[in-house]
């Protein structure tokens, strides 16, 4: 029996190895030349080896099993996932709404993650322009699949209150929770920033190496979003139920409930970069994603409810805007000199909690008129 037959090849600057072997991996013909795709090879990027004599159904389900942990084990939110199914099957067996609400937005919060984290692993394969179109489209990915499903449903107020809410959260909240760790960390300095130029790309001196393959890459996102896709119907249907079995405002859920799934890559990323004194990265996870929601996502869901015969305007509430309009001008304020401390973050963080505060008692008449007659 004729034995394997390697030949190897050197992809631009990715050390990729190709294998022309006589034995298929998967239809073992002795005649069946192919050529299997094995992902990098073995240095600093992937230490570690796929080459084997005995290529079969087990080292593919190994290797299916490794990439799987490295996407779905490598971060201890992922400790939520549980939660998505647990709302399914909690939708069947009760159909409590309220602890559907809670289980799927629990659920969708990991998945929103990993979907981030897949996108820069994807971005790290295709350069910078087409990384950054990945980054604006599939970053705030999440939004915009919850917006879609309460478009679907009629849900406007819903729809223009979520986005409202992620630009709130990212200049608040993400903000401020990435000054506050930054400040604590470096507690010995005052870390500062190139203001309104902040790198927004994602690049930095140190960069670090793709985990996963192109591949694979595009594999888990397409199963990501799709999962993201399934369980944002249940977290949709399950808002006016559980704001009466919670007693928690639509306004509310809306403006500050749902942002916090949709922001959870940006979250992570930004305390991260500004634990690692990258304040730039930071700001511009922060305000890049806010732009995005305000140049891409809002016009998005202007042109998509007209499609489906559900006119959405641009017309937010007075309270809205005057909410929008504070927050740019105290975030102005902080910028303006470049530097971040602890308490600056501790600061933005103080303003979200009085903005959450005052949708969660404020009554949003527009909701009440746009519920539908029974």
């Amino acid at each position: 029996m004729p034995g394997i037959q390697p030949r190897i090849e050197m992809e631009s600057l990715e050390e990729h190895y190709v294998i022309e072997e006589d034995e298929c991996l998967i239809n073992r013909g002795p005649t069946d030349k192919r050529v299997l795709y094995l992902g990098a090879a073995p240095n600093r990027y992937y230490p570690f080896s796929l080459f084997s004599e005995d290529c079969g159904w087990k080292e593919i389900w190994n290797i299916v099993l490794s990439r799987t942990k490295v996407v779905f084990f490598s971060n201890k939110i992922n400790l939520l996932v549980p939660c998505g199914p647990l709302a399914v099957l909690v939708d069947l067996v009760t159909g409590h709404q309220g602890s559907v609400f809670l289980l799927s937005l629990l659920g969708t919060i990991p998945l929103a993650e990993r979907l981030g984290w897949v996108t820069e692993q994807l971005a790290f394969y295709t350069g910078p322009t087409v990384g950054g179109l990945l980054n604006a489209t599939f970053g705030n990915a999440t939004e915009l699949i919850i917006s879609i499903h309460a478009m679907k449903s009629g849900m406007i107020r819903v729809v223009q209150q979520s986005l409202l809410g992620s630009i709130l959260s990212n200049m608040l909240l993400v903000l401020g929770s990435a000054f506050f760790s930054g400040g604590i960390v470096h507690s010995n300095k005052e870390q500062v920033f190139n203001k309104d130029e902040s790198e927004a790309d994602g690049s930095s001196d140190d960069k670090e190496a793709p985990k996963i393959t192109k591949w694979e890459s595009i594999i888990w996102l397409f199963i990501l979003t799709a999962s993201i896709s399934f369980l944002s119907e249940y977290l949709v249907n399950a808002i006016e139920g559980a704001s009466v079995a919670l007693a928690i405002p639509v306004a509310f859920i809306s403006v500050i409930l749902l942002p916090i799934v949709g922001n959870a890559a940006e979250h992570a990323s930004a305390v991260m970069f500004a634990m690692k004194d990258e304040l730039d990265m930071s700001l511009g996870v922060a305000i890049g994603s806010s732009t995005q929601i305000s140049m891409f996502g809002i016009p998005f869901c202007v042109v998509y409810g007209w499609v489906l015969g559900h006119p959405m305007d641009l017309n937010f509430q007075l309270f809205e805007t005057a909410t929008l309009f504070m927050t740019v001008l105290v975030v102005a304020f902080m910028l303006q000199e470049g530097t971040s401390n602890y308490f600056k973050g501790l600061m933005l963080l103080f303003c979200y909690l009085i903005v959450a505060a005052s949708y969660f008692v404020h009554i949003d008449p527009e909701s009440i008129r746009d519920k539908p007659e029974t």
